[in-house]
């Protein structure tokens, strides 16, 4: 077992304060695949902060199920995983993963992804148009959260004026750890229940009249000749609504971060904005949204030196691999704007989107969303600084920021 002085990676309490990059670096010195005690479940577990060993369990699935324990790192009663969780795409294996990955990939084409762009530009003026001249905000709720939610509720087919409604229940089951966030794990249970009710009426409202989306392609697809359930249909609604959600403003709101506590790369954006594009990798790199997920070894194998034996947990913590000294040189802990000049393939590096059958089929959208916040940040939030202390989420598993109150010179003071 590892004998490293730090926190279990599976305690929320472990990220509370942020990404512990040091005790991360300790793991990476014991070698790609380490084995770690978790004393809160009693479960043990393999870390896998390798890049090579991580990429070799992803593109395996029959070696390595995302089905047999989820493909969340929690622990869930067996029942729970068979009944619930197995109707998810996140949770599937071969060949039934990509029977159902076909159906919402249409949704997310690059082309019919840079369609939207003029929409979220049109969207993000807005949301800078709120905050530019007040010189402060809470850049969390105010501006990080606002793009990705509106977007991900249009293609879902809900009305914006139920955008808060969604925020305050994906935050609730995102963040069933953080008393600062929800009440307890059964709150998270209520919220999932009222976005399930809410998924199965817009399922009847597209029967009586048929949308253009998500939501369409998802209800009207068959798979081996069978139309998707309704249960289906609404675990699959809260799969893209969180997925798509939550990871791109935990991206936004950590950039925004490292853009403050590196001025001298935040005036090199605004003296170079065609830039912008390209530093979207580093901030990826950097903080990866979704910290860790989970699979499960379904035989004996070797792993980076390791006995692995058949219903080992395997840990695949993609934040770990981010910053490999291996993959990304001697100064993988620090944050470079300007990396993807030295390294132009940075954006194939990156395992911030996973990488294999479970590759994140949003991945072009959170990039398209991304460039447009910042190309829209970056010149009118002048020389923003922090107003009090950042507040991280307490979580093991979404790399979050509560609260982040901020203050900035408008484009006008700066000028």
């Amino acid at each position: 077992m590892s004998q490293c002085p730090f926190a279990n990676l599976l305690n929320p309490d472990t990220y509370a304060q942020g990404m512990p990059y040091e005790a991360l670096k300790a793991i990476r010195q014991q070698g790609p695949v380490v084995k770690i005690d978790d004393p809160i479940t009693g479960v043990s577990y393999w870390a896998v902060v390798g890049q090579t060993e991580l990429d070799f369990v992803s593109k395996n699935p029959g070696l390595f199920s995302s089905a047999k324990r989820t493909a969340f790192p929690m622990e869930f009663p067996q029942d729970e995983v068979d009944l619930i969780h197995c109707h998810t795409i996140i949770n599937m294996d071969p060949p039934r993963h990509q029977k159902v990955r076909r159906i919402v990939r249409e949704a997310f084409t690059p082309k019919r992804v840079n369609s939207y762009e003029p929409a979220f530009r049109a969207h993000a003026k807005q949301i800078l148009d709120r905050v530019v001249d007040r010189g402060e905000c809470e850049f969390v709720e105010e501006v990080a959260a606002e793009l990705p939610l509106v977007a991900i509720l249009e293609l879902l087919g809900v009305p914006i004026e139920d955008r808060k409604q969604f925020f305050e229940w994906t935050n609730t089951m995102m963040f069933a750890d953080d008393p600062d966030m929800a009440v307890s794990v059964e709150a998270g249970q209520i919220a999932a229940g009222e976005c399930i009710n809410y998924a199965l009426k817009l399922a009847a409202l597209h029967r009586e009249t048929p949308m253009n989306n998500i939501t369409s392609a998802l209800l009207d697809a068959e798979v081996d000749g069978q139309a998707i359930s309704e249960e289906d249909f609404a675990w699959m609604f809260i799969l893209i609504l969180v997925g798509g959600n939550e990871s791109t403003r935990t991206v936004i709101s950590h950039g925004m971060r490292l853009l403050m506590e590196h001025p001298e790369q935040l005036e090199y954006l605004v003296q170079h904005p065609d830039k912008i594009t390209a530093a979207i990798d580093e901030i990826l790199r950097y903080n990866t949204a979704f910290i860790q997920m989970r699979r499960t070894a379904t035989e004996d194998i070797e792993l980076g030196g390791q006995q692995i034996a058949a219903g080992d947990k395997i840990i695949l913590h993609y934040h770990a691999v981010n910053h490999s000294e291996a993959v990304f040189g001697d100064d993988a802990m620090s944050f470079d704007l300007r990396r993807s000049e030295r390294m132009p393939k940075l954006g194939q590096q990156i395992r911030s989107f996973g990488i294999g059958q479970h590759f994140c089929i949003g991945s072009h959208l959170a990039r398209l969303e991304l460039q447009v916040m910042f190309e829209e940040i970056i010149p009118r939030l002048r020389n923003p600084r922090l107003q009090d202390n950042i507040a991280y989420t307490r979580s093991y598993f979404v790399n979050g920021i509560k609260n982040m109150h901020i203050r900035f010179d408008t484009a006008a003071t700066a000028d």
